[in-house]
């Protein structure tokens, strides 16, 4: 998926639910922050996403837009109608959306999380394809370990989940590390 297919989802799903803004929870929300993301990060062909005012019409965005639709069919990618406790974000995530709004969402306003807190939520998910998203953002810059580490506490999980994921985040640098590549200190400029 790319910045223009997600602001087609965005149009779309406007024009299904008859809503104005959504939010935008799954990997490529990182086309809010990073338009021309590594192709690695762009893999998913999907968007999650919900209505911001009303999450009941996620079901109307999965039906029309989800995947095996018409629209999956003819575009190549789609949308999957989510909610708010589809991501597990840290305090003050609402502050740091990215907003998507150009001619080609018809004005319509997609909200996207901001990088770090995606790769936060990755971390807590931890299934396979979201260690090797984080470990990309570690690796090309876009998240440090020591803001991603920093940020930690501000997650709504428990102490012992809270211990397991700086220990994650500092595995995966490792596991760059030993892959032979730099992890950078100091985030890039997007």
């Amino acid at each position: 998926m790319n910045r223009e297919d997600l602001e087609h989802l965005i149009r779309a799903a406007a024009a299904v639910t008859d809503e104005y803004e959504f939010v935008i929870v799954g990997s490529q929300s990182i086309l809010g922050s990073i338009p021309d993301a590594p192709s690695e990060l762009k893999m998913s062909a999907e968007a999650d996403m919900y209505p911001l005012n009303a999450q009941d019409k996620s079901i109307q965005i999965e039906g029309a837009l989800g995947e095996g639709s018409m629209f999956h069919t003819t575009h190549g990618y789609y949308a999957q109608g989510v909610g708010p406790e589809t991501a597990v974000l840290p305090e003050g995530w609402k502050d740091r959306l990215q907003r998507v709004q150009t001619q080609a969402t018809n004005g319509r306003v997609g909200y996207c999380l901001d990088v770090l807190d995606l790769f936060m939520a990755k971390t807590v998910a931890n299934r396979e394809k979201d260690r090797e998203f984080n470990m990309a953002l570690l690796r090309y810059g876009y998240v440090t370990p020591g803001t991603a580490i920093d940020m930690v506490p501000l997650m709504p999980v428990d102490d012992t989940t809270k211990r397991d994921m700086r220990a994650r985040i500092r595995r995966w640098v490792k596991l760059l590390k030993d892959r032979g590549y730099e992890v950078p200190t100091r985030e890039r400029d997007r």
